[in-house]
Parts: structure tokens; sequence; C-alpha cells
């Protein structure tokens, strides 16, 4: 019993005296910020330098005498891109860095379902973990302010509300995981073409109505552990060290405590990322990369030219300690995590999440006659036309190329689900042959020499015999497409599709046209083709997913996160002559004033009384929907209140579906201008036939809030309003009016 006292007592003393020697820094029983105070008094100034800036193309170091970790980042926002070179962009060739590439965040907000919103961040969390990523450079959630926009693919959409609701999820989904979201690319990155030099002219209002909320959601409600500073200017300052939108509107403001990180070559001036904002430095091209410097990454901006202002006297550590400290409270997140879960790469969960978000995301646009689901009775010959059945859209576009492990092609996928019917193929028309993009190579070759003619007479001979005709086309990744770097020059269809779509018109009628992109185009023949398929880039189960859409096994849901114009006069950017800006005398940079204001997508469209060719929130199923007379559990709210309106939903069809119940708030009166309508709840629901739901929408005096610039603030305006709900924004059979008092 003595023996066993003592050796009780020895343990006891022993795990003591381990507590007692374990640094504040690393005991886990101390609050992160105890722990962050401890570990920067402990660092030199060699160290508080070198950890707020890159040491390679896509990691900063750790800080290796304390035991911190390097921090590894990695693009991008719907998949882990394959590792390249430490100083280089070129693949690093590695055969275990394959992804599951998931639909891009276009399909995502097209769901308009947050719970896959969640799943689609656990899952990216997960591969990313398993790559020993620690921070995801995403996601993006710049407003779609122009349908030529080459990088909207990789966004929400162009309503703030939609773009709010589903990064929140998203960001919690992957950080719950030990993974930094990196929300991008903030703020007003709506240019490609000429990134570097836009500086935007913009309202408050419309900036703070239109363009913030998003990131303002990720941060406040997402608790987002970075932010990515973006290429362009505001108030003649590169957003990347911007003082009114990082210190004083993320930081002050929002309180945001995480780190911002520059976009890859997004620092400019050293003096301005010391004291406006910038925490984390990366990409700079230094003339160390060319010109015999021992280390590039010692000439950045925030590297030894930082140091040597604080040698001199200039500053002091004030600003550097605080860049450190949330670079560290970014460790403890990520890299010092020791409970993070286990990784997993390309499972068969993760699979599954694609596949199920590309087919909710899918959007049935029109379907005259019920042409889809296809009647396998009926459709015996298919012939599936365009190039983009054929054509890898996991590869190219900029950052968000990816490696994936596999991509279902559209052409396979229809041959793997229609395997009782006949299913042919023509090509078409010839794009691009652009077959490898950073050292990915496509899996099926795409080249052709036979002229446009041959090709438009094959298809419209195949045409002749099928029962059936899918026109798989749109756009690619591409320069001046779906793609970084470049935006649209034209609103059009690429190519000679157009040519090739009529031309089979008249052989044809029973044609479906699949649209694969990003972005809205003009449809010129879209009175003569009877069905149209918004189908998105949507990763590795692309194939399988349209499909199944196509045959009936899924029944679509997808609602257009923007609205789809027949014309860019349609779209205030353009019709105010704002897109795409001036250049200044010295041709260095570009003004673009905004100056369709809070008037974006419906927005504009409502203002100005036009209709386009399908509503933001479209989006058609093969069954039909009832939504009933809305009541509300008050007709008075107070600016602290709420209130909470139900409506019924009924499945009026024969097969089970879901449908997204939209509601959207008018002021009746304000003085100011008000949108005539703004989206400002909704639900989805599933359904089986003659089945009906109360769907119960609940929202406060946010939703009737305007930012009045007088004020510098939000206003709640007492007065009267009126709620519309519906399946679509031009859809909106129930109303309930209430005041707010």
């Amino acid at each position: 019993m003595k023996k066993f006292i003592m050796s009780a007592l020895l343990i006891g003393a022993t795990a003591a005296a381990q507590a007692q020697s374990t640094p504040v820094y690393l005991d886990e029983s101390k609050p992160i910020e105890q722990r962050i105070d401890d570990a920067l008094s402990r660092m030199t100034l060699e160290e508080k330098i070198a950890v707020i800036h890159a040491q390679s193309k896509f990691s900063s170091p750790g800080v290796k005498r304390l035991g911190f970790p390097d921090l590894w980042t990695d693009d991008g926002p719907h998949g882990v891109r394959p590792d390249v070179l430490w100083d280089e962009w070129e693949q690093a060739g590695q055969t275990n860095d394959s992804c599951v590439a998931f639909p891009a965040l276009t399909c995502l907000a097209a769901t308009w379902n947050p719970q896959l919103a969640r799943l689609y961040g656990e899952s990216l969390g997960e591969e990313a973990l398993y790559r020993n990523k620690n921070v995801m450079l995403g996601p993006g959630v710049n407003i779609y302010r122009t349908p030529l926009g080459g990088r909207n693919f990789e966004y929400m959409g162009e309503d703030p509300w939609l773009a709010s609701r589903m990064v929140v999820p998203y960001v919690q989904g992957l950080q719950s995981k030990g993974v930094a979201a990196c929300v991008k690319h903030y703020a007003l990155n709506n240019d490609e073409e000429y990134r570097h030099q836009v500086n935007v002219i913009v309202s408050d209002r419309a900036l703070h109505e239109i363009y913030l909320p998003a990131f303002k959601a990720a941060v406040q409600e997402g608790g987002a552990w970075s932010i990515m500073g973006a290429y362009n200017l505001y108030q003649n300052q590169h957003n990347c060290h911007n003082a009114t939108m990082l210190n004083k509107i993320l930081k002050k403001d929002w309180g945001f405590d995480g780190v911002v990180i520059s976009d890859w070559g997004g620092c400019h001036d050293t003096e301005e990322a010391i004291k406006n904002g910038l925490d984390l430095e990366f990409g700079s091209w230094t003339d160390g990369l060319t010109m015999g410097a021992t280390n590039a990454y010692d000439n950045y901006y925030m590297a030894l030219p930082y140091k040597k202002l604080i040698k001199e006297g200039k500053y002091t550590t004030k600003e550097l300690d605080e860049k450190v400290r949330r670079v560290l409270r970014l460790f403890y997140r990520t890299t010092m995590n020791r409970h993070k879960p286990y990784g997993f790469l390309c499972s068969d969960n993760h699979y599954a999440a694609a596949l199920k978000i590309a087919q909710e995301g899918i959007v049935l646009l029109k379907n005259d006659k019920n042409l889809l689901p296809f009647d396998l009775q009926k459709t015996k010959k298919i012939l599936v036309v365009g190039e983009n059945a054929i054509k890898m859209m996991t590869v190219g576009g900029g950052s968000s190329s990816l490696k994936a492990q596999k991509e279902i092609l559209p052409l396979d996928g229809i041959k793997a689900r229609f395997a009782d019917a006949e299913v042919d193929y023509a090509r078409g028309y010839v794009g691009d042959t652009i077959q490898s993009y950073n050292g990915v190579t496509v899996g099926r070759s795409l080249y052709e020499t036979r002229p446009q003619a041959e090709l438009t007479a094959e298809a419209v001979e195949k045409a002749k015999q099928a029962d059936a005709v899918i026109f798989i086309g749109g756009l690619n990744k591409s320069d001046h497409q779906d793609c970084e770097g470049h935006d649209r020059k034209s609103y059009d269809l690429p190519y000679a599709q157009n040519e090739v779509i009529e031309a089979i018109l008249k052989v044809n009628p029973r044609l479906v046209y699949v649209n694969i992109s990003g972005n809205g185009a003009a449809l010129p023949w879209i009175n003569k083709v009877p069905a149209v398929v918004q189908a998105w880039f949507i990763g590795s189960e692309a194939g399988e997913a349209i499909a199944s859409v196509l045959a009936g096994d899924v029944n679509p849901s997808g609602k257009l996160p923007f609205t789809w114009y027949a014309s860019l006069s349609q779209c205030g950017a353009h019709a105010t002559g704002s897109y795409p800006g001036n250049w200044r005398e010295d041709y260095k940079i570009i003004d673009e004033e905004y100056k369709e204001g809070i008037y974006v997508g419906y927005r504009y469209t409502d203002h100005k009384g036009l209709k386009p060719l399908f509503a933001f929130g479209h989006g058609l199923s093969y069954t039909t929907f009832k939504v009933g007379k809305a009541t509300a559990d008050k007709q008075e709210m107070t600016a602290e209140g709420k209130i909470s309106l139900v409506v019924p939903v009924t499945n009026t069809g024969k097969v089970a579906g879901s449908e997204t119940v939209q509601l959207y708030i008018a002021a009746k009166q304000s003085k100011v201008d008000r949108p005539v309508k703004e989206l400002k709840a909704f639900q989805k629901v599933y359904l089986q036939p003659g089945e009906t739901r109360n769907v119960t929408l609940t929202i406060g005096a946010d939703a009737v809030s305007y930012y009045d610039e007088t004020a510098n603030g939000w206003c709640a305006e007492p007065g009267t309003y009126e709620v519309l709900i519906g399946t679509a924004s031009d859809k909106l059979p129930t109303k309930y009016t209430f005041k707010l008092k």
C-alpha cells in the first residue's frame, strides 16, 4: 500500500513538474490569446518578419525554433489544386495529389440549399486535410455584376442575401475540419481584364448593400479565419493594403480577428502594407527571381524592406506585432491544432457529395411540351452534339484548375445511362484545342481539322435520323470565356454554335440544349428550342449528373443565382456605360464608376421594367407546385423584433420534387430610392406528389433596412412593407403587408 501511495505521489509530482516546464504557448489548457502573448514574447524580430510573408509559391514559414510548423495554402474553392514546384507554377509531378472536383460555386449557389453548402465545405476540408493544406483559398463571393466577368463561375451569383446564406455554412463546414477558409476577393473584384489597374468608384450605399454583405456574413456569422485581398483598387488604393477596406470596415467595424492574405502579387507598397492591414504577403514578384538576389522571398514588401524601416526607426514593432499576433492565431486554429479530424482523399462520400450538389444545382430553364425527361419508350436514337460533350472542364480557367482523379464527361454519362438506346455523337463545331493546363492533360483528344461546313453537315445528317438531339454547348475554360485573368469579349456563344443549332432545328425540332458555363449568354434561337438545361461546371460527376436529370432519375430543382439577360442592354453595368471603365491619361489606372449603384441584376431589370430571358430565382421541375396564402404571427414589427410568415406549399404534380420558396421585401414608401423588391429569405422544401407542407420564413428589421449614407449606417424606416412570396423573382403570387413601428 505504501508503495502504491509513493508511486501515485511520484507520478503526480512528475506531472506537476512537466506542467510547470511546459511553455505557456504550448500548453493546451491555457486560452489561445494567452498562448499567443507568450509565443510573441519569445520571437525574434527576424522570426516575426519571416512569418508574415511567403517562403514558396504556396507556403509561409512557421517558427521552427519554437515548434510552429510551416503554413500551407492551396487553391481552390472547388477542389484541392495539384502541388507545384517550390518557386515555380509548374506542377511538382506528384502522383498522390489528385482530387475530387466539386461543382463550381455558381452551381452550389443554384442549389439554394445551405445544407449542401455545409456538406461542400466539410468534404473539401477533408480532402485538404489529407493533402496537409492548412488554408484553402476560397470560397469566392464577389458579386455577378456583368455576365462578361471571366471569374463569375467561381462566385455565388448576383444577390448579396443568397450569397450570404450560402457562404456561411461553407466556411463553417470547412473550418470544422481545422482548415481555414480564405474568403475572396475582398472586395469589388468584378473585372478580370486589367484587374490590377481597375480603380472602382462606387457609392457607399452600393458598397454596403450589394458588394460587402456576403463578406460580412462570412466574417461575423461564418467566423472566417482568413480573408484574401483583391487585386483592384478602391479609393485609389490597392485592396490588399487598403485603409478603408481592411482597417476600418473589416477589422474595426466587423471585428475580424483573422489574417488578411494578399492575392498572389497583390501587394505593391511596403508602407501601405505596414499601415493598412495586410497581414500575410504571397506571390509578390521581385527582382530576386530574375536578378540573382540570394532569396527572392526576403525581398518581398513585408520582408527585408519592412525590417529595414524598423531598424532605421521609422516604425516600431507595434504594427508588426499585431500582424504576427493574427498569424499566430491562425497557427493555433490550423497547424497547431492537434485535435483535427483525419482527412480523406477521393472517398466515396466525397464523390457522392459532388454528385448531389451537381444534381441539385442543375437548372431546368425551359421544357415545352414536357420534352424532358426523355420517354425511353419513344426515344431509341439519341444524337449528342457539341464539343463540350467531350471536353474536360476541371482543367484550365486559372487558379481553379484541378487534377481530378476522374471526370465523367457528358457524352460518357449519357451513353452509360441510355445504354438501351442508340447514342451517336457529332462534334458540330471546333472550339479551342487546348488539351492541357499547368501540367494537367485532358483525357480525350480534341484535335479536329475538318472545316465548319463539313461539321455542320455531319450534325444535320445525323440529326435527321435521331429521335432527339442533345446539344451540349456553352462556354469553356479558355481565355476570354470562363477564365481567370480575362473577361468575355461578347455576350454571344463562341464558335459556330448558333449556326449548328439553327441548322439542326430545321431537320429535327426535338432538341435539348444543355449549357455548360458559369455565365449567361445570348440565345437567339430560344423560341425554337423546346428544352434548355443550365448545367454549369459541375466537376468529377458531370456526365452522370447531367444524364440523371435528362433521364428523370433526378427531378431538377436548381434555381438561377443570377438574372439571365436577353441582351447586355438589360444589365445595369452595360446600360449605364459603366463597364469596363476609362483609362486615365497616364494609362496606368482605369477608373470604373459603378453608375448603376444598387441596381444590380434583378434590381435593375425591375427598376427599368425589363423582361429578362430568365429571371433571377427561375428554375422548372418535372412536377408542379402551388404556393398558398401566407399568414403571419403579427401585422406590426418593432426594430428589435421579428415577423414569421407561414405559407403552405403543395406538390400538385405526379412525381416527387423540391421547390424553393422565395421571400422578397418591397418598401411602399421611403425617403430614398429603393429597389422594387429584394430577396430576404428562402427555404427549399421536398414534397411527395399531393403532399402539402407549411414553410416558415422569418425576417427582422435588417430585411427592410437600407444603408444611410448621411448617417454612415443602416436605417430601418418605420412604415409599410409588402412581403412577396413565390418560386422565382417573377413568380410571386402571395403577398402580405406589415408595418414597422
